[in-house]
C-alpha cells in the first residue's frame, strides 16, 4: 500500500517556474514506478511524466518536453515535477500516481493516486 501526498502548486505568471512535490508513504518506494499527471477543467486527465527508478528512463508527454523534469529521491520517498517556462494551457489539477510494475501514459494502470494540486498559469 502506498499513500501519496502533492504539494508545490500555485497560481505563476506564463513563463514562470514551479516544481511539484510528491510525498509516498512506505518502505518500498524505490520499488515503484511513479508518474505525474494532469486534468484541466471539462478535459479528461492526460499524462504528464512517468519513470521508474531513479537514474532509470524518463516519459514525458510531448505538450511538456524540454520544459518539465520528473526526478526523484528515494531516500526522502519523494518525487518531484519541475516545470520551467509554464504556459496558461499548463493549468490543471496534477496528480502524482505510482505503480509497482507500469511506467507508461494509461492512468488506468496506476494503483496509487494522490489528491492532486492545483497549479494555475496567467497569462
Amino acid at each position: 500500500q502506498v499513500q501519496l501526498v502533492e504539494s508545490g502548486g500555485g497560481l505563476v505568471q506564463a513563463g514562470g517556474s514551479l516544481r511539484l512535490s510528491c510525498a509516498a508513504s512506505g518502505r518500498t518506494f524505490s520499488s515503484y514506478a511513479m508518474g505525474w499527471f494532469r486534468q484541466a477543467p471539462g478535459k479528461e486527465r492526460e499524462f504528464v511524466a512517468a519513470m521508474r527508478v531513479s537514474v532509470g528512463p524518463t516519459r514525458y508527454a510531448d505538450s511538456v518536453k524540454g520544459r518539465f523534469t520528473i526526478s526523484r529521491d528515494n531516500a526522502k520517498n519523494t518525487v518531484y515535477l519541475q516545470m520551467n517556462n509554464l504556459k496558461p494551457e499548463d493549468t490543471a489539477v496534477y496528480y502524482c500516481a505510482a505503480d509497482l510494475y507500469y511506467t507508461g501514459s494509461n492512468d488506468y494502470e496506476y494503483d496509487y493516486w494522490g489528491q492532486g494540486t492545483q497549479v494555475t498559469v496567467s497569462s
